[in-house]
């Protein structure tokens, strides 16, 4: 009897839970000061009650932060725990240090961040921001058109669901790439169909 690989057993179960799709990719934002505070808010929180609608709310009063420097200026002047209606020092640090990374190395726009994102080292000196890890990285570049595997929970429960083993977590993300390279659909849409299930977003 054949043993099914990491891959095979989630193309199964995403077939027999999700069918065939087509997955619709996360949209993300194009305002850099959302895109900052959700990767800096949004974990382990009820993201479409929690988080989205206080992203919609910083969208419409900040409009000039859809630039990163844009962002900067305003944290300058301005407490983002109030302005997200979210008391946690450690979130809004996070967000601060990663608005003063991108700033300094140039990065301003969802495109340039695109763009910023290719390159390895810039991916490890993202990591290096207190409160970063590889599931932000790979969801980041999800926020700004990327279409990637942010593996968190939800990916790892329904993978256990699938019968595939616990597995660390870049073998676990190309598990999912190739689960969706089987199946022909963008990695970042099978995730975020993946994702919805799990978190029952709707």
């Amino acid at each position: 009897m054949t043993t099914l690989s990491a891959p095979q057993l989630l193309a199964a179960h995403v077939r027999a839970v999700l069918g065939d799709g087509p997955f619709a990719p996360v949209g993300g934002w194009t305002h850099m000061g959302a895109v900052i505070c959700d990767v800096s808010f949004q974990a382990r929180r009820k993201y479409q009650s929690t988080i989205r609608p206080r992203l919609l709310r910083l969208q419409s009063a900040w409009p000039d932060a859809v630039t990163v420097r844009g962002f900067q200026a305003r944290l300058a002047t301005e407490d983002l725990a109030v302005a997200m209606d979210f008391n946690s020092p450690g979130r809004v640090a996070t967000a601060h240090a990663l608005t003063d990374l991108l700033a300094a190395r140039g990065v301003d726009t969802r495109d340039d961040l695109h763009e910023w994102l290719d390159r390895q080292e810039n991916r490890a000196a993202l990591r290096a921001v207190k409160g970063v890890g590889p599931k932000s990285v790979d969801y980041i570049g999800n926020l700004v058109g990327r279409s990637q595997v942010a593996v968190d929970v939800h990916l790892r429960a329904f993978a256990a669901a699938a019968g595939v083993p616990d597995l660390a977590y870049e073998e676990l993300r190309t598990a999912y790439e190739v689960a969706a390279a089987l199946l022909g659909h963008e990695p970042g849409a099978l995730e975020h169909a993946v994702w919805r299930f799990k978190a029952q977003a709707g």
